[in-house]
């Protein structure tokens, strides 16, 4: 079954009861997981951040920007088992190793970084040592940048899932990289899904089809809210509809269809399907020509449709009324 994230990211912007209050939200969509972000500002930024600038009304600069969004480990607990109680994993991607000896603490199942720490080999390592899965989202990184990833995760025994990814918010559709899909799983043999920023369904459910067995995707409450993501997140009600297209596209693709038989439909076949009739009223004698044609329902009461070019040019041997089903008996060579 597809493995579908909802990521809150910093949609919350540092409330705990609007942390709380997705966490009910999403567990209502059907989706699998909610995903949150753990960044510890002073583990993972500097003065020299290009970020440190004023984005908000609320935040003098990006460093305050991201301590507001900072919970206290017991915060993270509660998040955790506010999550257990509904059916929904959590997930949080961390930005520092801080941040992993945090969640280590929460409980985490599997580790979910991020397009920027692709190639933070430090975290890599701190998160390899704790032996969890891991899910590579590949937004940001080359094919050659990915291949010593993966070699990295593989040499420490780390089980790793790669996201087709593009870093673009929202990403339109020239910028989907669906066709990445197929690539990862032809280059990595491993699981291999779809993270998405594109504000709308399309996306999820065309890399559904082409076999993403991951999907991750922002979700807010309202797109019009203040943050980041806000503009390339999915609303609840998109989520839910995702939710639901997904699950029928994957019932689809476990059901395929033999078009070699179609015995299934033979008394369909006899009702929709047609035999030949003529248009108008002809004498015996009249040769027939295709202007002379007609197809009628059912099936089986005349010539079948598709055997029309065998009587064209034929003689008739009896008179016939308009709308008449013609069949073989009437006709000479």
């Amino acid at each position: 079954m597809t493995f579908i994230i909802a990521e809150i990211a910093q949609a919350h912007d540092g409330s705990l009861g609007m942390a709380h209050a997705y966490i009910d939200a999403v567990a209502k969509t059907g989706c699998n997981a909610i995903k949150f972000q753990t960044h510890i500002a002073d583990a993972e930024s500097s003065i020299h951040e290009p970020f440190r600038v004023k984005f908000s009304k609320q935040d003098a600069t990006r460093m305050d920007y991201w301590k507001r969004m900072e919970f206290t480990l017991e915060q993270w607990k509660e998040l955790k088992n506010h999550c257990d109680e509904v059916g929904l994993e959590f997930m949080s991607s961390p930005f520092s190793n801080a941040a992993v000896d945090v969640l280590e603490k929460v409980g985490v199942k599997r580790y979910k970084i991020g397009s920027g720490e692709v190639n933070n080999f430090v975290l890599l390592e701190k998160i390899a040592k704790t032996q969890k899965p891991v899910i590579i989202s590949s937004g940001m990184s080359s094919f050659d940048e990915l291949d010593k990833t993966v070699s990295f995760l593989k040499s420490r025994n780390v089980d790793y899932s790669v996201l087709q990814c593009t870093t673009a918010y929202p990403t339109k559709p020239a910028q989907f990289g669906l066709n990445v899909i197929q690539e990862l799983k032809e280059r990595y043999q491993v699981t291999v899904g779809f993270s998405d920023h594109s504000s709308s369904i399309e996306a999820c459910i065309a890399a559904t089809t082409l076999g993403a067995e991951i999907l991750e995707f922002h979700v807010v409450f309202n797109k019009e809210m203040f943050g980041p993501d806000a503009k390339a997140s999915l609303t609840m009600e998109e989520t839910t509809n995702l939710v639901t297209a997904v699950r029928n596209i994957e019932v689809a693709l476990q059901n395929p269809i033999d078009k070699t038989d179609n015995s299934n439909f033979k008394e369909l076949k006899a009702i929709f399907e047609k035999s030949l009739a003529v248009n108008k009223d002809l004498k015996s004698g009249s040769i027939i020509t295709f202007s002379d044609l007609e197809t009628k329902k059912p099936k089986g009461f005349g010539i079948l449709a598709s055997e029309y070019e065998n009587i064209i040019g034929k003689k008739l041997n009896k008179d016939v009324n308009q709308w008449d089903f013609l069949n073989y008996e009437d006709i000479t060579e």
